[in-house]
Formats: C-alpha cells, structure tokens, sequence
C-alpha cells in the first residue's frame, strides 16, 4: 500500500522525468525517475499484525530507540519515562497507535527545523502532541517534524476512539517520536534498538 500523501511526490518526480527525457536529456530524466522510485518506497505503508496482549504497549514509529529519559530529563510530566524513536528517510513514517484509548488532546506547536537526530529537535522543532487516555492512565505521543520536509501529519481528532496498531498520521522524511509512559510501565527496549509501528513491543505491565 502506498499513502496518498506520497501521490504529489510521485507523480512530480515522474513528470520530470518524461519532461526531461523529451528535452533528449537523459541523465537528468533517470535520476528523477530514481526518485520516483525512491518516493514510493518512503510512502510505502504495509500491513503489520499487532500483538493482542492487552498489557503490552507497541512502538508507535518505525526506527531506531536513541533515548529512554525519566522525568527531569526529559518533557514528560512527573511520574512518566520517556522513549524517543529516531526515523531515517529508509524508514515508514506512518505512525500507529501505542495502547487502545481515547485521543484526549491534539496540540500542534509551530517550531524550529533542526535534524531530528539532535538535541535541539527534542526541545524546539514543531511537533504535534496527541494525549491518549487509557485505562492505565494517559499515554503522550510526540511526532517531531524533521529537517527535509518539515511537515507531520496527524489524522485523528479529539475524543476520536484507537484501536493499539492503528494508523494515526505519518511524519514525511527524517523525524522523530517521543512516547511517554506511566512510570509503571516496565521498559522493553534500549538505547539502540530497532523497532516497528505497531509490532514490537516497547514496554508493558
């Protein structure tokens, strides 16, 4: 399955292509037609199983773990840990939800640009917050807009009902999603680790 957001990239890139390859100039017709290809594959967004386990909480983005921060070090409120999930250009960018709950709150926080690998990205790149209430309390949900495209996207709304594994928004190119979680919930995962939206398992009861 390819995301309609993709779609514009797509058929940009393959414009270009025949517009540039009507002009006998080839070189620059294959290299966006490569990107075309490269654009489908970044918009790709398949099918996952989600474990049925009602006390497990999944990834809620594809990448790699770069930091699980206790309260104090990281936004999360009081009596929350923090896992951040860095997404590279190879990864999918759509994002699924954690746990079964409520969206309580949706807030977009207009920010800075920087690559989301830093430091600075955690503390002032635009970022959508979604608040999920569940029956362990709520669940916070950062997507963090990246470098490259600058652009999150979230689909659901306030009060809307999510199913753990369903897909919520996407962030297009390198980004990054902080989760937090009730500091009860026991941590699954390290500092390193690759995970999937809505597959692995990064923490549970």
């Amino acid at each position: 399955m390819i995301r309609k957001e993709g779609l514009p990239y797509i058929g940009g890139a393959l414009f270009l292509s025949s517009f540039f390859y009507l002009l006998w100039l080839e070189p620059v017709a294959i290299a966006f037609a490569i990107l075309s290809l490269f654009f489908l594959y970044f918009f790709r967004d398949p099918e996952r199983t989600t474990p049925a386990d009602p006390n497990v909480v999944v990834s809620p983005a594809d990448g790699k773990v770069i930091s699980i921060r206790q309260h104090g070090e990281s936004l999360c409120d009081k009596g929350y840990t923090e896992i951040s999930i860095f997404m590279s250009p190879f990864d999918v960018h759509v994002n699924r939800a954690p746990f079964d709950g409520i969206v309580k709150e949706v807030v977009y926080t207009p920010g800075k640009f920087f690559s989301a690998f830093k430091e600075k990205a955690y503390r002032e790149n635009e970022n959508i917050k979604i608040t999920i209430q569940t029956q362990h309390g709520d669940i916070v949900v950062r997507q963090v807009a990246g470098f490259v495209a600058r652009r999150a996207v979230c689909w659901i709304k306030e009060g809307d009902s999510l199913n753990k594994g369903e897909r919520f928004g996407m962030i297009k190119f390198s980004s990054r999603v902080d989760i937090c979680l009730p500091s009860f919930f026991k941590i699954n995962v390290k500092v390193g680790d690759k995970v999937k939206a809505g597959k692995n398992i990064i923490a549970s009861i």
